[in-house]
């Protein structure tokens, strides 16, 4: 079976992690510390926060902006469901944007026809492994006073005009689950400039605890959103090979490009001049004539994993009943979403690999 994603561990993390379970320090703080520091590197911000899950960098990111009962957060409408599960679980209303076809990000022409006196901020999803069209979405939070909360689980590396994506808006939000291009099994980081809004994030992932000299005091009602240190050192030795590993990944999506370009019910993913693609996820479109649940099924039949690109919100039955969607009225996020497959990609899939994948695809039909 040629698997939809293996995380790629090496010996030299599985080392990393022994010598944090050697030291009895799985709690104390300094490889977290020394993670923080390399990413905010990396990306050239001035802060970044660890926590456990890319979800809970969203989640402490509307905390940290006061965003709640009786504001409104513009979310895509094609996105895994936890972005708008955060607006929801601080109780705020999400209001769903279509997509760019594209790129298959929110459309900012659709964001500006939501945006009402209610509206607080905007969450744009950079999905797959490349940015949304950032230019437009920061004039619109600007005119209208809005925060911009990047949820960048798939782009780290990925870059919009030159700039990191997640680096843009107020906060960008990362995810290091085993499908991302760096794993630390599970975990997240969230990104910010801005000092102040740092502090509040570290002191509402940890039991709202806030240091004073050698005391502590417990100044807000927090979370238990910390990552550990043995998820730090995986993370910290995986961000030393991050080119390597993206890399690669491009290479996978160009092998992928040359050989499934002469399938005429396919399209391959398109990247405009102004973003650097990740691949965090490959995504086919394939023609409406095509059954894709057949076409899952045959992949499967054949030992070839693969499954549909992302959700759209308007057909999960939460979100649809108590907002009463439907899909007129997201008919990009329809077309997309009903015919988007994702295909295997991950750091080692070999060329022969993608060529029994194409062959297999060609006997479809």
């Amino acid at each position: 079976m040629i698997r939809l994603a293996i995380p790629s561990i090496d010996a030299q993390e599985e080392r990393a992690v022994q010598a944090v379970l050697r030291s009895g320090f799985l709690v104390q703080g300094k490889t977290v510390a020394r993670f923080e520091e390399a990413v905010a590197r990396y990306l050239d911000v001035k802060h970044a926060v660890a926590v456990s899950s890319g979800t809970s960098a969203l989640h402490l990111a509307l905390v940290s902006f006061g965003i709640g009962p009786g504001d409104e957060v513009i979310v895509p409408d094609y996105t895994f469901p936890a972005t708008a599960n955060v607006v929801e679980l601080v109780g705020a209303k999400p209001v769903f944007a279509d997509i760019d076809p594209e790129t298959f990000n929110i459309d900012a022409k659709a964001v500006e026809k939501l945006i009402n006196k209610k509206t607080k901020a905007i969450i744009p999803v950079h999905l797959f492994g490349q940015s949304a069209d950032m230019a437009p979405l920061m004039r619109l939070a600007k005119k209208y006073k809005l925060k911009v909360i990047e949820d960048a689980a798939c782009v780290l590396g990925a870059e919009y005009k030159g700039r990191k994506c997640g680096t843009i808006g107020d906060i960008g939000c990362f995810s290091f689950h085993p499908r991302k291009v760096i794993t630390t099994g599970e975990g997240g980081m969230a990104v910010t400039n801005d000092r102040s809004i740092a502090d509040r994030l570290r002191t509402l992932r940890n039991h709202g605890i806030a240091h004073k000299g050698s005391k502590i005091d417990f100044v807000m009602a927090g979370f238990n959103y910390r990552m550990t240190e043995i998820q730090a050192a995986l993370g910290l030795v995986q961000l030393k090979r991050i080119k390597a590993l993206i890399l690669s990944r491009r290479k996978v999506a160009g092998i992928y490009d040359s050989q499934l370009g002469a399938i005429d019910w396919i399209k391959t993913p398109s990247t405009p001049a102004y973003n650097t693609h990740v691949f965090q996820t490959y995504i086919i479109q394939i023609s409406g004539a095509i059954d894709r649940g057949q076409l899952l099924r045959f992949l499967q039949q054949n030992g070839i994993e693969a499954n549909f690109g992302t959700y759209a919100l308007h057909h999960l039955t939460f979100y649809k009943k108590k907002y009463h969607l439907k899909a007129s009225q997201f008919p990009v996020t329809e077309v997309v979403f009903q015919n988007s497959i994702a295909l295997p990609v991950f750091e080692h899939l070999s060329v022969d690999q993608i060529r029994r994948i194409t062959a297999i695809l060609k006997k479809f039909r």
